[in-house]
């Protein structure tokens, strides 16, 4: 695969991935005991071209390098959380996250 094409969906991934987690944040926000529809509907739209574009990519490379940049979700929904939810994180869910990040850094380069 030609670099140009490579950077371009690690872009579309990385893009899909972090939709996805805007999704989980809506439906979490959309969840409260005030809850309001539209951010039901909006987690709901995000999770929707999240899924289109991670198709899209999957059609075009291998399932074991795409899943494994799918692991992302996990740091960008944790520093939503904390930057919108005001969630805490303690020190080891920290950690936790970074491997992931490395994790997923090292499959991107592979």
């Amino acid at each position: 695969m030609k670099e140009n094409a490579k950077l371009m969906f690690i872009i579309i991934l990385l893009f899909s991935t972090f939709l996805g987690s805007i999704g989980q944040l809506l439906f979490k926000l959309g969840l409260t005991p005030t809850t309001i529809l539209i951010y039901l509907i909006l987690g709901f739209l995000a999770y929707a071209l999240s899924t289109v574009l991670y198709l899209y990519a999957l059609g075009r490379m291998h399932l074991s390098w795409a899943y494994g940049m799918g692991g992302l979700s996990y740091v960008f929904a944790s520093i939503l959380a904390l930057l919108i939810l005001g969630e805490q994180i303690s020190p080891l869910r920290w950690v936790g996250i970074l491997v992931i990040a490395i994790g997923a850094a090292l499959v991107g380069l592979s």
